[in-house]
């Protein structure tokens, strides 16, 4: 929301609805369940609004991670990257890591949903939730049988895309890479560019598409600077939060259902520290348990991303509607057309390199992700204080087999930017640079400087077995009156970026507790 965005002071001591975090799907969910001017929501936000200039300007988005808007948590040393701790930037601010992301626009493959409903989750496959995309989408091309154009979210082509970006594509198209217009149409394979979560050559955030429309209905009322510090229980049945506001501790109680949407380390952490998570672990913190759920805060996933830089002997620079990772590739490693992609290439106008690495003043930069990995981490308690951050386990790269995926990626990058699509642009590799060629040398390269893909999910995972934390309604396992819809419920991973597919989450969320609920 701009600048002098402010929102009416509606004080209850009830609602209908709590939705707790207003990230990429609690800002879905407030919207929807508010609708029916009947329904009153409360939708609680630990971050401010959303007043920091950057955040509406697409190129300024290395800037947001590390400042005010970012939770700035920090993984434990990681054993398989020589003990290094991981950054992992998470949205603090309306609009959540919709509000710091690189606005990439990506659904997954067909094959993730329909693995999902195969795990035992009726209701996800990929022909069950192509409709909740299409639902909030404003595709810029207009409508097909796989987009949508009245929806609330923005899906645009890049107003001024870098030449250089251009001819990724064009070298992946050389090297015998289908070109691919549309990574959410017909299939994913393919290189091509980026649609973004941009209107107007400005960031559109799902509060910027869902919340400031809708900022005036006087059945919604929205808390920034709020922490919830628990839910409340009677018995098994969710009655209410507690949260911190301006230093003063305030309760509300729920007529319906509380809906928590604070992401893959924040969920899982208010769970736990609401008493539901595994028993002998919350008794050895004195926390009372309410449901012995021993998957609270595993199975935690992630794409991890190595960068591959080079300097250019001409200046390029970014355009400011530019969301600086602008085209892509998606392939299968073992070159097997009938399996979904395995590895997911970003490429964009501007030099990117790791810490210790000499940064030119002008480049380009590809980095190469693993969209299926086997890498499983978890989240934890640091004490039974609100106010700590969780603790962060990755565990990336515990997998020989992807590093090897790895490596091979690199070489590819490497290989495209030495075609004759770059000639016109020459300049040396930067990171890992000339002198780092062989298996083991990128491996240390390797671990030494891959980072996040800012994609964590998996916490509060959806299914039926004796890990899983919600049903395939999303309501969590063994209590009443509360569901979890963010990231945390994917069962695994995506292919691709995470932002669509968690307010799909949020759509369909919403559907389910007007079910129950009877709301039109």
């Amino acid at each position: 929301m701009k600048s002098g965005t402010s929102f009416q002071d509606k004080v209850h001591s009830e609602y209908d609805y709590i939705v707790i975090g207003a990230g990429s799907a609690g800002c879905v969910v407030a919207n929807r369940m508010s609708q029916n001017s009947d329904t009153t929501v409360l939708l609680l936000e630990a971050g401010n609004p959303d007043t920091k200039p950057e955040i509406h300007i697409p190129a300024e988005v290395g800037s947001l991670q590390g400042s005010e808007v970012d939770w700035g948590y920090i993984s434990e040393p990681e054993p398989y990257l020589n003990h290094r701790k991981m950054f992992c930037p998470r949205g603090k601010v309306l609009g959540g890591s919709s509000s710091i992301n690189l606005m990439i626009y990506i659904r997954g493959n067909p094959h993730d949903y329909d693995h999902w409903e195969s795990l035992g989750n009726p209701g996800w496959s990929y022909q069950h939730v192509l409709p909740y995309f299409k639902k909030s989408e404003n595709q810029q091309r207009g409508a097909d049988a796989y987009h949508g154009v009245d929806g609330e979210l923005s899906v645009t082509d890049l107003i001024s895309p870098g030449v250089v970006s251009q001819r990724f594509v064009d070298a992946c198209v050389e090297l015998g890479y289908d070109h691919n217009p549309d990574f959410n149409g017909m299939q994913q394979s393919g290189a091509g560019l980026y649609q973004s979560t941009i209107k107007d050559g400005k960031r559109h955030s799902t509060a910027a598409a869902f919340l400031v429309p809708i900022r005036q209905r006087p059945n919604l009322t929205i808390t920034t600077g709020a922490l919830v510090t628990r839910l409340l229980f009677e018995g098994t049945s969710a009655v209410g939060v507690e949260y911190l506001h301006e230093g003063m501790l305030h309760q509300v109680r729920v007529n319906q259902e509380v809906i928590l949407s604070a992401g893959a380390f924040d969920s899982p952490k208010l769970l736990l520290l609401s008493g539901i998570g595994d028993a002998e672990y919350l008794q050895g913190l004195g926390i009372s348990v309410v449901a012995d759920l021993p998957g609270v805060g595993q199975n935690l996933q992630d794409h991890l991303i190595v960068p591959v830089a080079q300097q250019t002997t001409q200046e390029i620079h970014p355009a400011i509607t530019s969301n600086v990772s602008e085209a892509g590739l998606f392939f299968h490693s073992e070159g097997n057309l009938e399996a979904p992609p395995d590895v997911q290439f970003f490429f964009g106008p501007d030099i990117f390199v790791p810490p210790g690495y000499d940064r030119p003043d002008w480049g380009f930069t590809g980095v190469v992700s693993l969209t299926h990995f086997q890498n499983i981490g978890s989240v934890s308690l640091r004490s039974s204080d609100p106010k700590d951050p969780p603790v962060i386990r990755m565990n990336y790269l515990q997998s020989e087999a992807d590093v090897r995926k790895l490596v091979a990626g690199i070489r590819l990058m490497r290989q495209l930017f030495q075609s004759r699509a770059f000639d016109e642009f020459g300049g040396k590799e930067v990171a890992p640079g000339a002198g780092v060629q062989n298996d083991a040398a990128l491996e240390a390269y390797i671990r030494e400087t891959c980072s996040t893909g800012h994609h964590q999910t998996g916490t509060c995972k959806m299914g039926t077995d004796p890990m899983a934390v919600v049903d395939s309604e999303l309501r969590v396992h063994g209590v009443k009156g509360l569901r979890v819809a963010d990231a945390s419920i994917m069962p695994t991973l995506v292919r691709g970026n995470t932002n669509a597919p968690i307010i799909m989450i949020g759509e369909k969320a919403a559907d389910f507790i007007k079910a129950a609920g009877g709301i039109s």
